[in-house]
């Protein structure tokens, strides 16, 4: 039983198998410090349907290149790149401008601001209720200082009464003791 192996990248990207020229220094060469930023042939890049044309692109802007319709008429030798100097930052830029999603970062900021926004108005609700707490957590101190001060002043008011009252039965009791004693007496029978 044979098996098939398949790829998700077009056949064109696996058959392209090129190594790079590069210069390596001899050992008595003198060896430069400074980046070389020009190379004769590029590194598996293949003209594509919708390519980058101009200068780099500034930081917030981005460049489409479509990796899934490679374009099948090239220059001879079938390196469209060779010999073409192709500048290093602008390949790479080109490559990460390729790599990188933008819908994905724009949706992510969408749902980002979107959070954001829900955030300040769950923050702004919460200002709202724990204002309008402090206002009825005032009011109901001062409800309960009102509550507090009628039962002071009901207790005032029974401690009179009671001292009244105990103040008539002892003048009545002094005054009639005879009829006091009988009505008492039918009170508890």
């Amino acid at each position: 039983m044979a098996t098939a192996t398949y790829s998700r990248h077009p056949t064109s990207y696996a058959t392209h198998q090129k190594t790079l020229p590069i210069t390596m220094p001899s050992g008595k060469a003198p060896v430069y410090s400074y980046p070389q930023s020009r190379v004769l042939d590029s590194p598996e890049l293949p003209e594509t349907g919708t390519s980058y044309g101009g200068s780099r692109p500034s930081a917030g802007s981005y460049s489409v290149r479509s990796s899934y319709a490679p374009s099948h008429h090239s220059s001879g030798d079938g390196d469209s790149y060779a010999h073409a100097g192709v500048d290093v930052v602008d390949m790479l830029s080109d490559k990460m401008n390729a790599a990188f999603d933008p819908i994905r970062m724009d949706r992510s900021l969408a749902k980002q601001a979107q959070t954001s926004g829900e955030l300040n108005a769950k923050q702004r609700e919460l200002q709202e209720l724990q204002a309008m707490a402090q206002r009825r957590l005032k009011s109901a101190r001062v409800n309960f200082a009102e509550g507090v001060e009628a039962i002071k002043e009901a207790r005032r008011d029974v401690e009179y009464t009671t001292k009244k009252i105990s103040a008539m039965k002892s003048k009545a009791e002094k005054k009639h003791p005879e009829a006091y004693a009988k009505a008492s007496r039918s009170r508890h029978a």
